[in-house]
């Protein structure tokens, strides 16, 4: 940074920045009594190794002072920047220190457990990056990473030409830690390279931290930014997806944290509950087709999938996280939502749930003793038999939900339930409501009191729910080969190559989910054009040889715009970055339709595209590591 000071000779020039740029431009030095002398190159080459190295190695940033007096009648050019910092005097350089917060190398320590690499990249000097990096624990002495400076970066990401060659890139950066005397577009262009890189089994998740303007185009750029919410300038702030109110480090673990723990909720819902649909719906299905009748009334029904729905998500969607959340491998971003073992735990349960409720509905009567439901009259009283039934289901999918705490095969599933009381609170609510059901439920709910006995028989399925629950864990997964995993996004070799032609150096994500949605508009417009055409030809049939009536209005007044009209909806699709020139575009108007806005930009994510779509606004945007996109109607 320079500041010019008009003086009564003329101007006075203070200028501060990176030691060693700095010091290359000035030519004479300050001596210790005052004294001005020539600064040699001897003499720049003694400070660098003799103070800025030694201050740099601790941690230290330094920053060079330095002047330069300008007479009146010398002027220089103020626009050539280079000119005017020039021939500077040395004054002294500073060590500034940038104590780091405790908790920062732990975090870090976290996130390296948690398979989250992470990788410093500063303006500062690379001894002093390095060394704040040992502090953090980025790097070891003993480690053999790259630490490299932006100039030496630029070289080997680019070729003879000067043009960034990703090859190039997927040298570097799996080793890279640190990246000293970066600018804002060795920055971007890292993240860029990270991101598009093919090198590794999965596509690369990268998250930027910034504080500083220089750091908006990293952010805009990543899967993830985190501004500084304190320290933080508004244009990182603009840039980022999440703002750090403490500006720590370690908030980025919790972030962590709690973005796995909500996947992880998620999951263990959806086990739990398509293992009560699977069970239900087998159930209710055979029951009616042998029996004539199904075994689960339909208020029974609703009380389930109250249970199902309803409470279970409260209870599994309410576990706190923990530490265990980050001692394994993050996911992919094509993981499949339903993973192997849970498939194994839903079709395991399921057949233990099934194979016990099918014993009881045929042979229940001669193994407790008590008269057969089945084949009852239409307005037979609730019987015993279907009473136990329904309450051995329900305790089974108690016992279950504890079950399906765990996803990814432990086998101690009440660990840590105690620091969830919302959980507890919920089965031990639900399986009172369920007593007062069955034992004061009456013809509402199709039940009749069971006695102790009974009670404990139902409850003794329920908990054979936790003893099947651990044989399970007990099967390999990696040896069902015939399990598949659910709940897949659309593959690359799913979609359409003509839906992603890129003709852009670059191209989000965002982008071309958007650009999709579009192709789909186009289609049904397409199809009620064709549908109104056919209308058209049917009544023109109709008044061949009488007067055609008057002209109604029709989608075509609306689509009055050439852009609209789709001849060859395979081919002819205008894409969100396609552009009309004179060649493919010879019947382009230039006027505008009064009644509609001006449709020749269209804002997404602060970038101005061109698309053909009148009067529509598409906001996206992105909720850690899956973007998120709504659609307006024009």
């Amino acid at each position: 940074m320079t500041t010019v000071v008009r003086t009564s000779e003329g101007y006075r020039l203070y200028s501060k920045g990176a030691s060693e740029l700095l010091l290359q431009k000035c030519t004479r030095v300050i001596g210790g009594r005052g004294e001005i002398s020539t600064f040699m190159l001897h003499d720049r080459d003694d400070i660098i190794k003799k103070v800025i190295e030694p201050m740099a190695n601790n941690g230290l940033r330094t920053i060079c002072l330095a002047y330069r007096d300008i007479a009146a009648k010398s002027e220089p050019d103020w626009d050539n920047e280079n000119e005017v910092i020039s021939n500077l005097t040395f004054l002294a350089v500073v060590g500034i220190e940038d104590p780091i917060r405790p908790e920062v190398p732990e975090a870090i320590r976290r996130c390296q457990r948690a398979g989250i690499t992470v990788r410093m990249v500063t303006g500062d000097n690379i001894n002093t990056a390095r060394a704040i990096a040992i502090k953090c624990g980025i790097i070891r002495p003993e480690d053999d990473f790259l630490c490299i400076n932006g100039s030496d970066f630029n070289k080997g990401i680019r070729n003879q030409q000067s043009v960034i060659e990703q090859d190039r890139i997927d040298k570097i950066w799996p080793n890279l830690r640190v990246l000293a005397r970066s600018s804002p577009m060795d920055k971007h262009t890292l993240v860029k390279g990270i991101i598009d890189s093919t090198v590794a089994e999965r596509r690369q998740v990268v998250a930027v931290t910034g504080d500083g303007t220089n750091d908006g185009p990293a952010l805009k750029k990543a899967d993830v930014g985190f501004a500084m919410g304190l320290a933080g300038t508004d244009v990182a702030k603009e840039a980022s997806d999440i703002i750090l109110m403490d500006d720590n480090f370690s908030s980025i673990v919790k972030a962590v944290m709690w973005g796995r723990n909500v996947y992880d909720s998620i999951s263990k819902f959806l086990q739990f509950q398509l293992t009560v649909n699977v069970v239900a719906v087998t159930v209710a299905f055979t029951g009616a087709c042998i029996t004539q009748d199904s075994p689960l009334k339909a208020v029974q029904m609703l009380w389930v999938n109250l249970i199902m729905d309803t409470f279970a998500s409260l209870a599994l969607a309410t576990e706190p996280p923990t530490e265990s959340l980050l001692q394994r491998r993050p996911y992919g971003r094509d993981k499949p939502l339903i993973s192997r073992t849970m498939m194994k735990n839903i079709l395991g349960h399921a057949v233990y749930q099934l194979v016990v409720i099918f014993v009881l509905l045929f042979l229940g009567e001669q193994l407790f003793d008590f008269d057969s439901g089945r084949y009852a009259p239409l307005h037979a009283p609730p019987s015993e038999h279907y009473t136990f039934v329904f309450n051995t289901f329900v305790m089974m999918q108690l016992f279950n939900e504890v079950n399906a705490r765990k996803i990814h095969g432990e086998r101690n599933v009440f660990e840590g339930i105690h620091r969830n009381p919302i959980f507890c609170s919920i089965v031990f609510g639900t399986f009172v409501i369920q007593i007062f059901i069955v034992q004061f439920g009456g013809k509402p709910f199709s039940c009749t009191a069971l006695g102790v006995e009974q009670w404990l028989w139902c409850v003794f399925f329920g908990i054979g729910e936790l003893l099947w629950g651990q044989v399970i864990a007990t099967i390999p997964t990696s040896r069902l080969k015939f399990l598949k995993e659910a709940g897949h996004g659309a593959q690359n070799d799913e979609i359409l190559e003509n839906d992603l032609e890129e003709d852009v150096e670059e191209i989000d994500h965002a982008e071309r989910e958007l650009r999709r949605g579009q192709i789909l508009w186009f289609r049904g417009l397409h199809r009620i054009q064709t549908q109104i055409r056919v209308v058209k030809a049917f009544r023109s049939s109709l008044y061949e040889k009488v007067e055609t009536p008057a002209a109604r209005s029709s989608i075509h007044n609306f689509m009055a715009h050439p852009d609209f009209v789709i001849t060859e909806p395979e081919t002819q699709i205008p894409l969100i970055d396609d552009t009309d020139t004179e060649d493919d575009a010879p019947t382009k108007r230039n006027d505008t339709p009064p009644s509609s806005p001006n449709h020749n930009n269209n804002a997404v994510g602060g970038s101005t595209i061109p698309t053909p779509i009148t009067g529509m606004v598409q906001p996206a945007g992105n909720v850690f590591g899956s973007p998120l996109h709504s659609w307006g109607g024009g």
